[in-house]
C-alpha cells in the first residue's frame, strides 16, 4: 500500500477518510498473511505426516534392528572369535555399540512426546539440538559400527561357512516367524 501524503496544516480534517486508508491497509496485510498460508498448511500436514511415520519406523526398524544385533550378530560374532585377544577385541566393541544403542533409543525417548503431538496436530516445540544430537550420534555409531564391527565380524564368521549360513537362518527366522504365525492365527 502506498503511504498516506501529509496534509498541510490547515487542511480539512480527513480523520474519517484516513479510516478507510488504515482499514485498506489492515485487509491487505492480513491477505498477504493468507497468501502466505498454503505453504504453512502444506509444511504443517508435511510435518504430521513425518512425525508419524517416523514413530512407527523407530519402533519397527530401528529398535528391531538394534534387538536383531543384540540377540544375533553379537552373540554369533562372540561365540566365534578366536578365545584371548580377537574374542577381547569383540566383547569391548559389543559393549560400546550395546551403549550406543541405549543412548540412541533414549534420545528418541525424549522426543517421542513432541512427535506425538506434531503427528496429531498439536501445538509442540521438537528441540532442534536433541533431534540433531540424535542424528549425529546414530550417524557415529553407524559409521563405527560399518568400519570397525561389520569388517570384522566378516572376518570371523567367514572363516566357517557354516557359521554364517546360521546367522543368516537365525535372521529369517526371526523375521518370518511373526508372519507366519500371524497367518496361522487367522485360520485357526
Amino acid at each position: 500500500m502506498e503511504q498516506k501524503p501529509d496534509h498541510p496544516a490547515g487542511a480539512q480534517d480527513n480523520a474519517p477518510l484516513d479510516r478507510f486508508s488504515d482499514c485498506h491497509a489492515g485487509i491487505v496485510g492480513q491477505l498477504h498473511a493468507l497468501d502466505r498460508l498454503p505453504a504453512l498448511v502444506d509444511a504443517a500436514a508435511e510435518a504430521r505426516r513425518i512425525a508419524g511415520e517416523l514413530q512407527r519406523f523407530f519402533d519397527h526398524v530401528i529398535v528391531e534392528h538394534h534387538a536383531q544385533e543384540e540377540k544375533s550378530l553379537f552373540p554369533a560374532v562372540m561365540a566365534a572369535a578366536v578365545a584371548g585377544e580377537e574374542r577381547e577385541q569383540v566383547r569391548r566393541i559389543v559393549e560400546r555399540l550395546t551403549a550406543e544403542h541405549r543412548e540412541v533409543e533414549a534420545a528418541w525417548r525424549r522426543l517421542v512426546p513432541a512427535l506425538k503431538a506434531i503427528a496429531k496436530g498439536r501445538d509442540a516445540t521438537l528441540p532442534a539440538d536433541g533431534v540433531h544430537a540424535l542424528v549425529s550420534r546414530y550417524e557415529g555409531h553407524a559409521r563405527f559400527e560399518e568400519r570397525e564391527f561389520l569388517p570384522l565380524s566378516e572376518q570371523i564368521l567367514g572363516r566357517d561357512g557354516h557359521q554364517m549360513a546360521a546367522l543368516g537362518l537365525s535372521l529369517h527366522m526371526r523375521d518370518a516367524l511373526p508372519e507366519a504365525l500371524s497367518r496361522y492365527r487367522r485360520r485357526i
